[in-house]
């Protein structure tokens, strides 16, 4: 079969959820003999870092201007162009914004599927206009792909109201079971100390609550807890500028900017405890991560998180900076040991998220 992606960033090292989902899932697709596509964003990517082939699949680096609003639309444009023209098998979408473009690809008599990985117009970043043309997205995406998949339960009953449609799939995020990095460079790079610093990853967009967390963090205490928050923005805005504002007059607050590899791994294996503040998630993989280092962890209770069933001392109230300081000096007194692996093992292994996906590829096959 001949799949080519569209709607992804690309990858590696590709700040984002979808880039991670897109990065762990078509390798293993490539293992089990798919021929894979992916069209990449050249702005996202040096010269030297643009890989033709890697991990068995094919990277196709297409222009795009670096721009919030305008580069998912373009961008998809020219991959959707691209697959007219080279007539795969099967065009994979990602996400609301490239899902504007399934019915074009459908004119021309390709078969679709489109994943589903947030409700993206509830998202604070977008003003009006972008919220219309992401919902005209989900429109024509639910009504026109051949295939749908959400990565939570939450998101696949979302979609069966607003489009009625009873052939929706559940395919979740995934994880790979970690191996720990003992402390090195990198915690020697940013003064830190192993288990004396919480720990939280997300991009620098408002949905993510970081201003909240940097906020509680002072009402913790702190009691010797640095709070190190991995990320970045892709786009300089109002918010970002907030965050390094409040992280900087906020002693104890260490912002390291995006990492991967090595270095992320480092950060989780050593942290006492995992913070993910966000008002909206799909399936957060930031936070199947951080359960697979065994991590003890304080999450809003959002639908998205509370899917995971975690114990209910994990959970705070949304936005309230009171609550999720309050649950953070509870769990940095408990020290409680924390084993997630069983519930990663069964429910969220990319290898098994692999053949769910391609067994949906085959049903979409003439033969």
């Amino acid at each position: 079969m001949k799949i080519f992606i569209l709607g992804t960033r690309g990858f590696p090292n590709v700040q984002g959820g979808v880039e991670k989902h897109c990065e762990e899932l078509y390798s293993r697709l490539a293992e089990l003999d798919c021929d894979i596509t992916t069209f990449a964003r050249a702005p996202y990517f040096s010269k030297d870092q643009r890989n033709k082939n890697w991990t068995g699949l094919k990277l196709v680096y297409l222009w795009c201007p670096r721009n919030k609003y305008l580069e998912t639309c373009i961008h998809t444009f020219i991959a959707s162009m691209a697959c007219i023209i080279k007539r795969p098998d099967i065009c994979h979408f990602h996400n609301m914004g490239p899902a504007l473009f399934v019915p074009l690809v459908k004119m021309f008599g390709l078969k679709t599927v489109l994943t589903y990985h947030s409700i993206n117009y509830r998202h604070q970043k977008w003003g009006a206009l972008a919220g219309i043309i992401l919902r005209m997205g989900e429109y024509l995406g639910l009504r026109y792909a051949d295939s749908i998949i959400t990565v939570s339960k939450t998101l696949k009953e979302h979609i069966e109201s607003v489009c009625q449609r009873t052939d929706v799939k559940y395919v979740p995020n995934g994880i790979t079971l970690p191996e720990y990095v003992a402390a090195g460079d990198t915690l020697e790079r940013y003064g830190l100390e192993p288990k004396k610093y919480i720990y939280s990853v997300g991009r620098y967009v408002p949905e993510k609550g970081l201003d909240d967390l940097i906020n509680a963090y002072p009402k913790t205490g702190n009691h010797g807890y640095k709070l190190v928050v991995s990320g970045g923005a892709d786009h300089k805005t109002n918010y970002s500028r907030l965050i390094k504002k409040l992280s900087g007059k906020t002693d104890g607050v260490v912002l390291t900017g995006y990492v991967s590899g090595k270095p992320m791994r480092e950060l989780y294996s050593n942290a006492a405890l995992f913070v993910l503040p966000s008002y909206y998630e799909g399936m957060p993989i930031a936070l199947l991560e951080a359960m697979s280092y065994d991590l003890d962890v304080v999450v809003s209770d959002i639908p998205a998180n509370k899917e995971l069933d975690l114990p209910e001392e994990c959970y705070f109230k949304t936005g309230d900076v009171d609550d999720l300081a309050e649950k953070l000096r509870m769990r940095l007194a408990d020290k409680q040991k924390r084993d997630f692996k069983k519930i990663l093992v069964e429910k969220y292994d990319w290898g098994k998220i692999a053949e769910q996906t391609k067994g949906i590829y085959r049903k979409l096959m003439p033969f």
